[in-house]
């Protein structure tokens, strides 16, 4: 495959990865916007605590989204290692979304309704971008790309060496010794 051609199917699998991942991002949205504005309006929490609440409501539904479906393709085998990566860059993404909501309810007093969905929305997305680079570089790895068949049958020598090494031992000749 040329380097022109490499190139495009890198971008289209990216394409398709923020694609899935803006799909469960929007479901994610309507669950936090929902959530948030039904605390809000159905009880007495501050602004900030109900979108806290939100928050973390949606994370979790965002992880089920991203693990069975945009990466379900990746890794799977250190899940303890993967939903606690998964946490601590929501958890960053959670202060990052609700600290625009904090700044502009307490720093501007802009609290009416419609001013804390938009900063709301707008801490969202500033925190969608942190989420996604972080998801996609640290929680979610890909696994190592199996080299296509030009490759192997460009080294023939060097695989077969690789496949004879790990079987190899090199026993100590008991009449030097």
């Amino acid at each position: 495959m040329s380097e022109r051609g490499a190139l495009r199917a890198r971008l289209d699998l990216l394409a398709r990865e923020v694609a899935k991942f803006g799909a469960v991002g929007a479901v994610g949205l309507l669950v936090n916007i929902a959530v948030f504005n039904l605390l809000r309006h159905t009880t007495d929490l501050q602004v900030v605590r109900a979108s806290v609440l939100a928050t973390f409501v949606a994370i979790l539904c965002n992880y089920v989204g991203f693990r069975y479906w945009t990466y379900r393709d990746r890794d799977k085998t250190g899940r303890t290692r993967e939903l606690t990566l998964f946490l601590l860059f929501s958890a960053a993404g959670a202060v990052i979304e609700n600290g625009v909501l904090y700044l502009a309810t307490y720093g501007f007093d802009w609290n009416s309704p419609v001013q804390s969905n938009v900063f709301k929305i707008l801490g969202i997305g500033i925190a969608t971008l942190f989420r996604f680079w972080s998801y996609r570089t640290w929680v979610f790895k890909a696994l190592p790309a199996e080299p296509s068949p030009a490759e192997e049958a460009a080294h023939p020598a060097e695989r077969f060496l690789e496949q004879r090494r790990p079987t190899e031992t090199v026993e100590p000749d008991p009449v030097r010794n």
